[in-house]
């Protein structure tokens, strides 16, 4: 057996950069459940960004946004519109994968780096991977603080209760017309990932748009990347849509762990976050196509909630419309009872309900 030169625990955080990240961290506080965790900023002896640190379980955001005009936040902003710079991986050697995957061809963005304050040190590096997006590896072992130095705690009376949300199961690459084969490579290459399933435009279409997909998995699966391209349909694919507003490939979406979608997606709603919704027809045949489950079928109608089964089991799936004004980035919510999958069962009920979107938005 070939030892894993890339090991990787998880993923550490997710930077977005936004325009205004104080608006946008009381967002994904009352929206989403998320606590105040850490804060960095001129008061913390920085002057050119703010970050604001978000946690729930496992999950950790980070929210960025840049005090001046000019600069390579600015620049991202500006381009892309809120989205995710940054997607952190959880390493014991940061140096290392920095090597690791340097001496395999990727493009450096930082060279390993310590930070330290009274409570220890962090070691982090990265690497560019599609559009302006990067991989940091962080190394936290030897850190007893909050965060990582340069953040304070951040000091908040108003944390909404969370809404059960527990770690990162994936995240979702869009990239341009025939690139997928590309990042597919990059992350077999360059970070020993191998692909573990792959959607064609047959399995993944209507009668009016199409993509591809194939789904990276890290050597202990802890990590994974499902990667799209747009494939030629009559109309714009979601994927073009998305690439069309955000001027690049990039992150379409966070698909986030739940152990009760019900309540989760109930709360979700409740605060006001929009999904997006098939029709009731859906739930008419569902059990017909995956057998028995052990949930109730009325509040999943009632919610949108979908499920698909594989070998192992069954999931159920959700995914909000976009969360900012162009339609870029999203969320899901995903509820794994045994299945490893990713609902390719749903996909084509969900490229509909897609599309009625882009049909509002005129971009279909």
């Amino acid at each position: 057996m070939s030892t894993d030169f890339l090991p990787l625990m998880g993923t550490d955080y997710v930077e977005l950069y936004v325009g205004n990240a104080k608006q946008a961290a009381h967002f994904y506080k009352t929206a989403f459940g998320f606590q105040s965790y850490a804060y960095s900023g001129p008061e913390t002896g920085d002057k050119e960004k703010v970050s604001y640190v978000l946690i729930q379980n496992k999950v950790r955001l980070v929210l960025t946004t840049p005090l001046h005009p000019t600069g390579t936040i600015a620049e991202h902003v500006n381009k892309h519109g809120d989205g995710v710079k940054a997607v952190a991986l959880m390493v014991n050697d940061a140096a290392d994968a920095f090597a690791q995957t340097v001496k395999r061809g990727a493009k450096p963005y930082m060279e390993p780096t310590t930070r330290e304050d009274a409570d220890g040190k962090i070691v982090m590096s990265g690497i560019h991977i599609y559009g302006d997006t990067v991989h940091l590896f962080i190394e936290r072992k030897d850190y007893k603080g909050t965060f990582m130095p340069g953040f304070k705690v951040w000091e908040s009376h108003y944390n909404p209760a969370d809404v059960g949300l527990q770690y990162i199961d994936h995240c979702v690459g869009n990239v341009g017309w025939n690139q997928m084969n590309t990042w597919v490579s990059f992350y077999e290459d360059v970070m020993g990932f191998k692909n573990i399933l792959t959607f064609d435009d047959k399995q993944i279409s209507t009668e009016y748009s199409a993509l591809m997909s194939k789904v990276m998995s890290n050597g202990n699966g802890f990590v994974k990347f499902p990667i799209n391209e747009p494939a030629k349909g009559k109309k714009k694919s979601q994927v073009e849509e998305y690439l069309d507003f955000y001027k690049d490939a990039g992150v379409q979406h966070i698909a986030i762990a739940t152990q009760d979608i019900i309540t989760t997606v109930t709360a979700l709603s409740e605060r006001g976050v929009e999904f997006l919704k098939v029709p009731n027809t859906y739930y008419d045949q569902l059990l017909d196509r995956i057998g028995p489950i052990d949930e109730d079928l009325e509040p999943l109608r009632k919610l949108g909630i979908l499920v698909d089964r594989d070998d192992e089991g069954y999931l159920l799936q959700i995914f909000t419309k976009p969360v900012e004004d162009r339609p870029t980035l999203f969320f899901e919510i995903i509820q794994r009872k045994g299945a490893k999958s990713f609902g390719a069962g749903n996909f084509k009920a969900l490229f509909e309900a897609l599309e009625r979107e882009q049909e509002l938005r005129g971009n279909l």
